[in-house]
């Protein structure tokens, strides 16, 4: 029977709290019910009314910030213009010229064939939260912004997607920032997976569009700008490589101040220190949070005995020198984790940040910095979370009398939850255990009346009872399971087929299986799901037609 996509409507989607999913940690659950112990790590929470005293702050963006930048990304899109319609992105590139108009950014990594599934749904919060923001404040103008990370150096984080219970893998030898690698010796990567994909009219498609993006004479930066435009261009959606010089001459007074005062370390190890009392440390200050990149190279600066030098090299400097090399060539100091969000905020207007739980943690710890340096803070928004459910697995699971929310634990939970639902007798044996409690609080009582020594020996045995019980309990369902051992493997094939390897589906899987079934309707149905003011996980079922 073939598929068809269509367009849900909401009575096709339903949300669970993110708790409920049990897959968030408590950090991201106490900041969505806003708890006051996280109000000290952040400005204003992201809902559509505080984006009102968000422009205001934001308003203090200078003239001259936008001219540089709108110049910086004219360069970045010449290029890509010759191959691409690029007519509704220029648009938006030209507007931030303007004082009254104003970002939101998400940003993730130059994953291959853009990686896990969340990828495409940061983005799409990303446009989506541009769109009610202009609903809300007409007089001005957002511009959806996907920040490239252009200058991180793992590979080994980037270089394959998951496929089919399988990973295909991209082994290139690796150095330096990311962005600056070759995509030389990538094609039988693509015709591989076109091979798994199979001949479908869209799998075909989609690796034509593979092709292109990561053809000769390309590196991975513009690879990623060349696929993440034709999937999101027509959106307006602009794309930031801060591998830029002209963007960081904007940087030059704030890294002059980390090479000679550190000043990022105290501030943040100050609001480290509060966060750590009640949640987790997600990244650790360095004394010198700035990386020196050149091709081939990106090596952490320290200091010692008065000069500066790059690790693992020869490059050492002196502070005449080392202020000179970032007069001259300030493209070659690159922000780590904890200076990068600066760097976005002072080059960009922004109003909002969009990340996963991973992320937000992080600038968790940035509130102080950024308040010493007087740059706005901007608003931190969880990005919406999915699961897609295909048609065939909504069946069956309705054939099971199961509900897609049964199925947020490990899977020996949901095994045994569904036993116990569906087992003949009462495998959980709740009433015995009641009456044997019963009897043992009775046979206290006359150890009480006769000999209070007796006690210890009533509740000993008490344990053992229970323990007993317990283990007949364990016997109980095993049994079961055995008896229903189809029902077992039915659902487990349908758990692994929306929680891959145990796994949220958005974590796991490549948006090439999706597209290869589905086309391009699959990414536009999410600008329909998917609400990024709407802090609940979305559960997203498709619609079958014959």
């Amino acid at each position: 029977m073939p598929h068809f996509l269509l367009l849900l409507s909401m009575d096709d989607t339903h949300c669970l709290n993110y708790r409920n999913t049990r897959y968030f940690s408590k950090l991201i659950c106490d900041y969505l019910d806003q708890d006051p112990t996280l109000k000290p790590f952040y400005n204003r929470f992201p809902n559509l009314e505080n984006f009102k005293d968000q422009i205001e702050e934001k308003s203090s963006f200078t003239p001259e910030g936008r001219k540089v930048l709108v110049e910086a990304l004219l360069e970045q899109y010449s290029d890509l213009g010759k191959s691409a319609d690029t007519s509704k992105t220029l648009e938006n590139i030209q507007l931030l010229a303007d004082g009254k108009t104003f970002t939101v950014t998400t940003g993730h990594q130059l994953n291959l064939f853009t990686g896990p599934l969340y990828f495409l749904y940061k983005i799409v919060s990303t446009i989506n939260l541009s769109r009610e923001l202009k609903k809300a404040y007409p007089e001005n103008n957002f511009v959806p912004v996907y920040w490239m990370a252009t200058e991180d150096h793992d590979f080994e984080e980037i270089n394959f997607i998951n496929l089919f219970g399988g990973r295909l893998r991209w082994n290139k030898e690796s150095g330096g920032p990311v962005g600056r690698f070759s995509t030389e010796g990538i094609e039988p990567l693509i015709k591989e997976l076109n091979e798994h994909l199979g001949p479908g009219t869209f799998a075909k498609k989609f690796c034509e569009l593979l092709k292109t993006a990561y053809s000769e004479g390309r590196n991975l930066a513009e690879a990623t700008r060349y696929l993440v435009h034709r999937l999101f261009g027509e959106h307006g959606l602009v794309i930031v490589d801060g591998d830029s010089s002209k963007l960081k001459t904007l940087m030059q007074p704030l890294f002059k101040d980390e090479l000679l005062k550190s000043a990022s370390h105290d501030f943040v190890s100050k609001t480290t220190s509060k966060l750590e009392e009640v949640y987790f440390q997600q990244v650790h200050p360095r004394d010198i949070n700035l990386f020196y990149i050149k091709d081939g190279l990106r090596e952490r600066i320290g200091k010692r005995d008065g000069r500066w030098y790059v690790l693992n090299t020869k490059l050492e400097f002196s502070q005449e020198e080392i202020l000179k090399e970032l007069n001259d060539n300030p493209e070659r100091f690159s922000p780590n984790v904890i200076l990068r969000p600066l760097y976005q905020e002072v080059i960009l207007p922004n109003l909002a940040y969009i990340g996963g739980g991973g992320e937000l943690a992080y600038w968790f710890q940035l509130k102080d910095m950024f308040d010493a340096f007087k740059i706005p803070f901007p608003m931190l928004m969880l990005r919406n979370s999915a699961l897609w459910v295909p048609a065939k697995e909504k069946s069956k699971l309705e054939e099971m009398g199961l509900k897609v929310s049964d199925l947020f634990y490990p899977l020996h939970e949901v095994k045994k939850n569904y036993v116990s639902e569906h087992a003949p007798v009462d495998v959980e044996l709740d009433p015995y255990q009641q009456k044997l409690q019963q009897m043992f609080d009775e046979l206290e009582d006359v150890a009480n009346l006769t000999d209070k020594s007796m006690l210890g020996a009533v509740n000993a045995q008490r344990q053992k009872q229970l323990n007993g019980l317990d283990n007949l309990k364990k016997k109980l369902i095993r049994a079961e399971k055995r008896r229903q051992s189809d029902q077992m493997e039915k659902l487990e094939r349908v758990y692994f087929a929306l929680f891959p390897k145990g796994s949220l589906q958005e974590r796991h899987d490549n948006l090439s299986v999706y597209f290869s079934e589905y086309g391009s309707a699959f990414i536009e149905q999410f600008f329909e799901s998917l609400d990024p003011l709407d802090y609940r996980f979305r559960v997203i079922t498709e619609k079958e037609l014959v």
